[in-house]
C-alpha cells in the first residue's frame, strides 16, 4: 500500500475527534471539552457506536472508514488516547503512519502529545519517528511475550492433564486415512477422493499431506481401526 499520497483540496483544514463508544464517564461532550481546555477546537465528532467494533481493524470500523474518507492533508485528528487507533502496539503504529503519510498531524487528550505530519526542523521529527519506533518495539516484544506464554501454558496443561490436551476429535477414521493413501498412491485427485470418502477436500487434502499426524490424532482420542 503507497501512504506517500496526497490529498488535494481547497477545502478548510478541520479538527476531529475519534473515539470509542461513549461511557457515562467518556460522552463525546466530555471528550470535548477537555480537547478544547488542551487549546483544540473540534469541528467535528466521530464517534465507534459499537463497544465491540474497537476490536476490529480500524478500516473495518464504522467511524474508521469514516475517518480515512474525510480526513484530508493539513487536517488534525485527536483521540483521547493512541489505543483507539489500533488493536495492538503494531496495528497503532501502522494506522498513525497512514494519517501522517496524509499531511494529517495526531494529537491525544492525554499527556497532550503531538504526532506532526510536518515536523518544523530534524529535531521534532526525529522524536516523532522514536515514538513510533518504540511503539514498533513494543509491538514485537508483546507478540513475543504473548506466544512465550501461550507454549508455557500449552506445556502445563499437557504436563498436569494430558488427556486433557488433545486437540479437535478426528471427524475421520483409520479406514479414512487408508483409503486415502491407497487413493492417492494410485492418482486420484483430492477432489475425487473427498467426493468417494463424503469428506472436505481440506480434510483430505491435510490428511494426505501427513498421514503419521492423522494416524496419531486418532491415537490420542483412542479410536482404533
Amino acid at each position: 500500500m503507497n501512504l506517500s499520497y496526497r490529498y488535494k483540496s481547497n477545502a478548510k483544514a478541520k479538527t476531529v475527534l475519534y473515539m470509542r463508544a461513549a461511557t457515562a464517564e467518556q460522552s463525546s461532550d466530555t471528550q470535548r471539552a477537555l480537547a478544547q481546555r488542551a487549546g483544540l477546537v473540534i469541528d467535528q465528532v466521530i464517534e465507534e457506536k459499537d463497544h465491540a467494533a474497537i476490536s476490529a481493524p480500524l478500516q473495518a470500523r464504522d467511524g474508521g472508514k469514516r475517518l480515512l474518507d474525510i480526513l484530508r492533508d493539513g487536517d488534525v485528528l485527536v483521540v483521547p488516547w493512541l489505543d483507539g487507533l489500533g488493536r495492538h502496539f503494531d496495528d497503532i503504529a501502522q494506522n498513525m503512519r497512514l494519517f501522517l503519510a496524509r499531511g494529517v498531524t495526531i494529537k491525544t487528550i492525554i499527556n497532550g502529545l503531538t504526532f506532526d505530519a510536518r515536523p518544523q526542523d530534524a529535531t521534532a521529527l526525529a522524536i516523532r519517528e522514536a515514538l513510533l519506533s518504540f511503539m514498533s518495539a513494543m509491538a514485537a516484544a508483546q507478540a513475543i511475550t504473548h506466544k512465550e506464554a501461550q507454549a508455557a501454558g500449552i506445556a502445563h496443561a499437557k504436563a498436569s492433564n494430558p488427556s486433557a490436551y488433545k486437540g479437535r476429535k478426528p471427524s475421520y477414521t483409520h479406514a479414512h486415512v487408508d483409503q486415502i493413501r491407497q487413493l492417492s498412491g494410485n492418482g486420484i485427485g483430492i477432489n475425487e477422493i473427498a467426493r468417494r470418502l463424503g469428506l472436505s477436500k481440506f480434510l483430505v487434502s491435510r490428511i494426505n499431506k501427513n498421514t503419521p499426524a492423522a494416524y496419531e490424532a486418532l491415537a490420542r482420542w483412542g479410536i482404533k481401526a
